[in-house]
């Protein structure tokens, strides 16, 4: 990890988001970013002193656009739009997610787009770098006019409200500021309210969390892959590369080589008497690469979006303030649908993969793993959790991006609903990585199980071993029957630390 984050509005990563997000890797504006964000910011001054009716930075919100507010009251309208926005319900975002967001916002606002003081982002980053962590609501936004709930939730901290999690628990920020030498700020200017909260921040960077996980248990799984295709003895040759060219995908290749480079020095794989394998064996490359070309295609737009002002209005270097829709979250409410339709296929697979094991009709395999099959069970009851989770996931797939309910009397009359869809890619994340620990506990009792009978512990391939040893570093061979929800939960929270 870096040991610091420059924010300057452009050059931010998804590994800039993780490291911040759940390593505290400290942030700082950059030098470029104050400058332009003070040019920004004059602009704002210059229009407060004409008079001249602008959105949002001397009228009201939505349907009340048309209402013309004085100079008095202007920090006042900003002030009541975080609190009337702060409107959310539910359990709340965890620590990881609420700093995703953070940085997404200031280093939108660092752009020099929206008008607000270096002060007021620097704020931002303070609570970042101050480890202070915001009680924001799960639910809230319809991914319309940006993530108006959740980034308001924020926003209040700025003035010294709202609540924050403090020893585990819930307080009232004003009450604990002081411990952490944070000095609110004394009130918004005109526009900084609305800079704040207007804006797909928060489904962007709980969004790059989820895509990087995505990848790390698409890794996992790919070695996961190579115990059961060894336990099989599966046949290598639907991996052979020409195959892959000639349906020019790079990325089904490059999952190809990473398997065959897992089993590469394999005494068990092509032993078998099949003439070809099933299509959970067979046809990974395939299903693989396409999962993976497919969250590299999310990668890149995360990587445009969480370095894209999403505010309303802009202010442009000439002092032209337009309003526009880059709060809009059509795009990402797409892509976290597919999210979602990309994983809930890996699990799928991977389900079909473990009944296949299990089966001793079509794995050669003692039923369901069990030393004494009939006085025990073995792992048969494993792949029924592993099919209610895929079955959710199945559930959570359908789009919520083809929805849209109006809001704001009709001014805001067609909306994302972004963030369920991120809502949903969550849950489906959290599915696939239970049922990734189902498969390696199975995997990895069926290899060891062929091992025994084959007298040969040292003929499966080196990468293989190297997945199948730390799977048992948590979890022992099933001699006998046993409450295997003990298992999952020690692989899945190995899985969430990354240790596998």
């Amino acid at each position: 990890m870096k040991s610091s984050v420059e924010v300057d509005g452009h050059s931010l990563t998804i590994d800039d988001v993780v490291s911040v997000s759940n390593g505290y890797t400290e942030v700082y504006l950059s030098e470029s970013a104050k400058s332009r964000i003070e040019k920004s910011y004059r602009f704002v001054q210059y229009i407060v002193k004409s008079g001249k009716p602008c959105y949002g930075i001397n009228t009201g919100f939505g349907k009340l656009a048309d209402v013309v507010i004085d100079r008095e009251n202007l920090s006042k309208l900003q002030e009541n739009l975080i609190l009337s926005h702060s409107s959310g319900t539910g359990e709340p975002f965890s620590e990881g997610e609420v700093r995703a967001a953070i940085l997404v916002r200031a280093n939108s606002l660092a752009k020099g787009y929206s008008g607000v003081r270096v002060e007021t982002v620097e704020k931002l980053l303070e609570i970042l770098n101050k480890r202070i962590y915001p009680y924001v609501p799960l639910y809230g936004s319809v991914g319309a006019s940006g993530d108006l709930a959740p980034l308001a939730h924020i926003a209040l901290l700025l003035l010294g409200k709202g609540r924050v999690f403090e020893d585990g628990k819930i307080v009232e920020f004003s009450e604990v500021f002081g411990h952490y030498n944070f000095e609110p700020l004394s009130q918004f200017y005109p526009k900084e309210g609305l800079a704040l909260i207007n804006g797909t921040s928060f489904e962007a960077g709980v969004s790059s969390l989820l895509l990087y996980e995505a990848k790390y248990l698409l890794d996992i799984a790919i070695k996961s892959f190579a115990m059961s295709f060894e336990a099989l003895r599966g046949k290598t040759q639907a991996f052979d590369s020409r195959v892959h060219e000639v349906r020019n995908s790079l990325a089904q290749k490059t999952i190809s080589e990473k398997f065959l480079g897992l089993v590469s020095d394999s005494k068990l794989v092509n032993t078998s008497n099949r003439v070809q394998d099933a299509y959970t064996l067979r046809c990974m490359p395939q299903v693989y690469g396409a999962i993976l070309e497919n969250l590299l295609n999310i990668e890149k737009f995360l990587e445009r979006e969480i370095n894209a002002s999403t505010d309303n209005p802009l202010i442009f270097e000439n002092g032209d303030v337009i309003s526009g829709g880059n709060f809009h979250a059509q795009p990402l409410s797409f892509l976290m649908d597919f999210y979602s339709i990309v994983l809930t296929t890996l699990s799928g697979m991977i389900e079909r993969r473990i009944n296949r094991i299990l089966n001793p009709a079509l794995s050669g395999l003692k039923p369901f793993l069990a030393s004494n099959p009939g006085v025990e069970s073995g792992m048969m009851i494993l792949q029924y959790t592993a099919a209610s989770l895929v079955s959710e996931n199945k559930i959570l797939s359908h789009p919520a991006s083809v929805d849209s309910l109006p809001v704001s009397a009709d001014q805001e009359d067609y909306v994302s609903m972004g963030m369920n869809a991120v809502i949903k890619a969550r849950k489906v994340l959290d599915n696939v990585r239970k049922v990734i620990a189902i498969e390696l506990i199975i995997e990895a009792q069926a290899l060891e199980v062929v091992l025994k009978e084959s007298g040969d512990k040292n003929s499966i391939g080196s990468g293989t071993r190297e997945i199948f040893e730390k799977v048992r570093s948590f979890v022992s061979y099933a001699n006998k029957d046993r409450v295997f929800s003990y298992d999952i939960e020690v692989v899945e929270n190995a899985l969430k630390d990354h240790l596998l």
